[in-house]
């Protein structure tokens, strides 16, 4: 099931989107040039970017399959989807849970276009697709495939994962958050990304500059400015840490600090 306020025909493929960036560089397929232009530009002024953003990812994998194994969680809210890039979020939860639920949302018209990919299941799970903007908590919450995926009488793990740099303190960016945790019950977690320039600030300020020239501008935060997001919730060790630092993989590529501009977290609703 998918939910769409649109077709996929208005596919806008005269400017740069996030998602297709990120997909570019992931040498993904599903870009076009604006975005390979985008894509390369900011790669020229941060080499770094395709290890960060491979960390980004690896964060995510990471943090899911803690849900599903040490924590239990059977529902995950999947905010700023992106394109599918196996393995999904879906694969990564079903694996350790057969039963486990996903609702993905996207704003991205191609991302809808490519949902499909993402709506494969284990015949014991479920997965669905909601396009909706992070910006509209309300929207998402009361969508069809919302309610009828998710059960609020159950944990669920709400995934923001490399997209609050893209929303600015202007559009209450604690509050959108906060009002996507507020019906989620006790024993829900928060897994969260938040883009920072602490680690080379000259560096991520040069590709956030290329960002915001091509129509995405960013918030880079601070450690304080992160944590902020996660305050009343109970944060896992090691708490607000660089992505790839959170709970590593032995095989995990080894990387310079510097080279990763991103916090990650997760953290419990009591």
């Amino acid at each position: 099931m998918r939910e769409s306020g649109y077709s996929p025909e208005e596919i806008n493929t005269g400017e740069a989107h996030s998602a297709r960036v990120y997909d570019y560089i992931l040498r993904g397929k599903s870009h076009y040039e604006v975005d390979r232009a985008a894509g390369d530009a900011m790669v020229e002024v941060w080499p770094a970017l395709p290890v960060h953003m491979r960390a980004n990812r690896g964060f995510m994998h990471r943090a899911a399959r803690f849900l599903a194994r040490e924590k239990g969680i059977r529902q995950f809210l999947d905010i700023g989807t992106g394109l599918p890039t196996s393995p999904n979020l879906h694969q990564v939860v079903q694996e350790a849970e057969p039963t486990s639920r996903v609702v993905y949302v996207d704003n991205d018209p191609i991302v809808l276009t490519y949902a499909e990919a993402l709506l494969g299941s284990t015949p014991e799970g479920r997965t669905t697709y909601v396009d909706g903007d992070m910006r509209d908590p309300d929207a998402i919450l009361g969508s069809r495939a919302f309610r009828e995926t998710l059960s609020l009488d159950e944990p669920v793990a709400l995934m923001v994962i490399g997209m609050l740099h893209f929303i600015q303190p202007s559009d209450d960016d604690h509050g959108l958050v906060q009002r996507l945790l507020d019906p989620l019950p006790a024993g829900s977690c928060l897994a969260a990304t938040i883009g920072t320039a602490d680690f080379d600030p000259e560096g991520v300020g040069r590709v956030s500059e290329q960002y915001a020239r091509a129509g995405m501008p960013m918030t880079l935060r601070t450690r304080t400015e992160a944590a902020a997001f996660f305050d009343g919730l109970d944060l896992v060790e090691p708490g607000v840490v660089q992505v790839h630092r959170w709970h590593p993989d032995p095989d995990d590529e080894t990387v310079d600090d510097r080279d990763i501009a991103m916090y990650g977290a997760v953290a419990r609703k009591g």
